[in-house]
């Protein structure tokens, strides 16, 4: 996976998705047309070809000439959905926006549900896709042990095509109701998938599901694992952040091998946070949040560039999220707060860089979503807030009913968050609050959503979602 090359605060990235998208949908609208002429045009060679089989010919050869153009432009089809592959962790940028068009507004069990299939055990990892598969990962008790499994589904059927036993952990007892043995979330990078369970090993898979090469970073955690990892070029890199032990790795993807190994300044404590790549003037920064403080290092040697503190934070779920020269990142439990700081600094910048705090309905485990100028969060307690994304200042806060664990999502110019309860608000983004919808699904949902395809991916406690508008 290339690094994310940001102009601005926008990856260009970003760009050429909505680019591809804008084409996607030319596509589609020009197959449409061209199924319904081929049409017209096979019933009229038919008829002619009874009075005159010349006649009859010279249309079966258009038919046919326009048979090969459908199939250049299902090929163009095909590129452009790959290109709105959903290979991580809150998506292509790492930050919960799709390109994709077309999305359903509305489902529920029986409406605009393209399939459901059960998922064995239970995980807490977000779907990812690409490759016309959908991968998650799960833990299956067995006993008092636990078999950590690679999943993946067939993105037009449902149906399981991966089902491989990656590592296996004994005394397998949750150490938070919430959580799972298997909650990092895969990321699919080519023909590989890496899959992360904490401290209790991280692999990298071919994408027909053998095992490359494993390796384990032990620390201790209290709530168990959750942080995803982030492909960086040749680089994976994620966070280990527990009481005994907390810093942050790069593994060779080639290998699993460490390249670099950066330890968190004291204190450090729990924290299960995912990195974020971005683009800050001419260099590259991974944003990494930990207890305590957040630091931006460099992702080539894991030299520290800058940090900024938070005296009371710790446990840090929320990954971070940039734009307008700011990251924005989430303190942690005790006195959470957002804080905004700007990325272009050198040592601490706690006093220097920090543009502004928000302490009102901060969330403790969702990330939050910046869509153009205004930041969007929804707390634990469902109480969601627009922000200006450059002041900080409370466009509206309204509560959505329910629990949050899971992520905001931007698509097809909507805001949608999922409840734990399984009900996704769909709203207008913007500095007024508009409800569009609210669908139900059965089951918990903890794990954020994906899109990909047209479609909508939802994994519950029991299933696998694929939402999406018949065609």
């Amino acid at each position: 996976m290339a690094r994310p090359d940001l102009v601005h605060g926008e990856s260009i990235g970003s760009l050429l998705q909505g680019v591809l998208a804008d084409l996607r949908m030319l596509v589609r609208e020009e197959i449409a047309l061209a199924r319904v002429e081929i049409r017209e045009q096979a019933g009229r060679a038919r008829a002619a070809a009874v009075k005159d089989p010349n006649i009859g010919a010279r249309i079966i050869a258009r038919v046919v000439g326009r048979r090969l153009a459908l199939s250049l432009l299902l090929a163009l089809i095909g590129f452009a959905v790959h290109a709105e592959d959903w290979p991580e962790f809150r998506g292509p940028t790492g930050q919960g926006h799709s390109s994709e068009r077309g999305l359903p507004l509305e489902w529920s069990e029986s409406r605009n549900l393209m399939w459901k299939t059960p998922v064995p055990g239970l995980g807490w990892s977000s779907p990812v896709v690409a490759g016309g598969r959908v991968w998650l990962t799960s833990a299956v008790r067995e006993r008092d042990s636990a078999s950590l499994r690679a999943l993946a589904y067939d993105i037009d059927t449902g149906h399981e095509a991966v089902n491989v036993e990656v590592f296996r952990i004994r005394n397998a007892v949750l150490l938070n109701a919430k959580n799972s043995h298997a909650s990092p979330t895969p990321i699919i990078d080519g023909d590989r998938v890496y899959l992360h369970f904490g401290a209790d090993g991280t692999a990298a898979l071919t994408t027909g599901g053998e095992i490359v090469w494993k390796a384990r970073f032990p620390y201790v955690s209290q709530h168990g694992s959750g942080g995803s990892p982030v492909v960086y070029d040749d680089l994976l890199i994620f966070n280990c952040d527990g009481w005994d032990a907390a810093f942050v790795i790069a593994l060779d993807t080639r290998t699993g091998k460490v390249r670099w190994k950066t330890p968190r300044r004291y204190p450090a404590d729990q924290a299960y946070s995912t990195p974020l790549v971005i683009r800050v003037g001419d260099r590259d920064q991974v944003i990494s949040v930990g207890a305590y403080r957040a630091a931006a290092y460099d992702p080539r040697s894991g030299r520290e560039i800058w940090r900024v503190g938070y005296r009371d934070g710790f446990s840090n779920v929320p990954r971070p999220v940039f734009g307008h020269g700011l990251v924005y990142i989430a303190t942690g439990f005790q006195q959470p707060s957002l804080i905004a700081v700007r990325a272009d600094g050198t040592g601490d910048v706690t006093r220097t860089h920090v543009a502004w705090t928000q302490q009102r309905a901060v969330p403790l485990t969702p990330s939050p979503l910046l869509v153009d100028d205004v930041l969007y969060t929804v707390s634990d307690i469902g109480i969601a807030a627009a922000l200006d994304a450059k002041t900080g200042a409370a466009h509206w806060l309204q509560r959505l009913g329910g629990n949050y664990s899971a992520s905001p999502v931007f698509a097809d110019g909507r805001i949608y968050f999922l409840s734990e309860e399984g009900m996704t608000t769909v709203i207008v983004p913007g500095p007024e609050f508009r409800v569009l919808a609210r669908n139900q699904l059965d089951g918990t949902t903890l794990a954020s959503m994906a899109v990909s395809g047209g479609s909508i991916f939802i994994r519950s406690d029991r299933h696998l979602y694929r939402i999406g508008t018949p065609k």
